[in-house]
């Protein structure tokens, strides 16, 4: 039969008389054979001819309709489309895969690592942006003399090993918690103040937290919710803000979780600082014994927050036994009563 071929280079067409035997074409052009293999051609219909190209090959064949014997579909390409299907799925399944591999494996692996060698003026511009976004829903308590009381505890922590200022603070919110944020600050809830039955207490809690910035735990914390982030910017579209906000809601207060070796190190951390400012550190035991008893109880919900970012809270409490020291109170009566005010409905 009489074709037309194209090379995909000029303009140019070429008389060509094709054969069509044993699943191939066969032709010359100008001298050259050629030979293509119908099960890896692409046979379309055009008007009144017949178009055949192969995958990856600018050169066509074009054969008047009335003259093509086989088939617009030959049955040897269904097999071809099929596993093309199939490579197209695999290849999609991969790629999530792939993902997900970053976001679980491959960011907490990195995520101590990028923590300690972000810049320290870059997460505190990731905290001035959570702090910003938190100060819209959790309210500050109105007590200046119990936030005062706060600020001067935070103050004490800091040591020359942290380039961070710590600045405590009482916030209101619906749960008993307290969290650190990049950069420094330390919110403690209305409901953990109240939860908190000595200064002692109060004063663990703040340590611990302390030492999670100390330690740059909140910054991997913040590096694992970003893998998540850019996945999200991939599925959803770059530019559409999806990692940021992202990152903005996993920094909250009830996503904002640790690993039980990093809460471990922050014990430890947070007992040191007590120590180095001859604080007594025999709160933080039964503090988190209470919060085990209480998560077992029906006082459940009030301590569900902290109980699901701050896990294993009895065998901590064995822990903190174990290495706890007697020193002097954190907090003068004055100041206690203050703190423990801050957040009271003002008449």
């Amino acid at each position: 039969m009489r074709a037309r071929y194209y090379d995909g280079l000029t303009a140019r067409p070429h008389e060509v008389d094709v054969a069509l035997a044993d699943g191939r074409l066969t032709f010359d052009v100008e001298g050259a054979a050629q030979a293509w293999r119908l099960d890896e051609a692409v046979v379309e219909r055009a008007g009144d001819f017949v178009r055949i190209s192969r995958p990856g090959d600018p050169a066509r064949l074009h054969v008047a309709a009335s003259d093509w014997p086989a088939p617009e579909s030959p049955p040897d390409a269904q097999p071809i489309l099929k596993r093309n299907e199939v490579r197209l799925v695999a290849g999609l399944a991969l790629a999530g895969l792939a993902m997900a591999a970053f976001v679980f494996v491959g960011m907490p692996m990195a995520a101590g690592p990028l923590a300690r060698h972000t810049p320290v003026a870059f997460e505190r511009r990731i905290g001035d942006s959570f702090e910003a976004q938190l100060g819209l829903v959790f309210k500050d308590c109105e007590g200046e003399a119990g936030q005062d009381a706060l600020y001067a505890f935070g103050d004490r922590l800091e040591t020359g090993t942290s380039p961070f200022n710590v600045r405590v603070r009482a916030v209101q919110a619906p749960f008993a918690n307290a969290f650190a944020l990049p950069g420094g600050a330390v919110l403690v809830t209305d409901d953990l103040i109240a939860m908190a039955e000595t200064p002692d207490e109060l004063a663990a809690v703040i340590a611990h937290e302390a030492a999670h910035v100390e330690l740059r735990h909140v910054m991997q914390a913040v590096w694992r919710s970003l893998g998540l982030g850019l996945v999200l910017d991939l599925v959803v579209g770059g530019g559409t803000g999806a990692g940021q906000q992202a990152v903005l809601l996993l920094g909250n207060v009830a996503d904002l979780g640790y690993s039980r070796e990093a809460e471990a190190e922050a014990d430890a951390r947070g007992r040191d600082l007590l120590h180095a400012q001859g604080l007594s550190s025999e709160g933080m035991a039964p503090f988190f014994e209470r919060l085990a008893a209480k998560n077992e109880g029906r006082d459940a919900a009030a301590v569900k927050e902290f109980v699901s970012s701050h896990p294993a809270s009895l065998r901590r409490a064995e822990a903190s036994r174990a290495a706890a020291r007697p020193g002097e109170i954190a907090f003068e009566p004055t100041d206690w009563a203050a703190i423990k005010a801050a957040c009271e409905p003002r008449g």
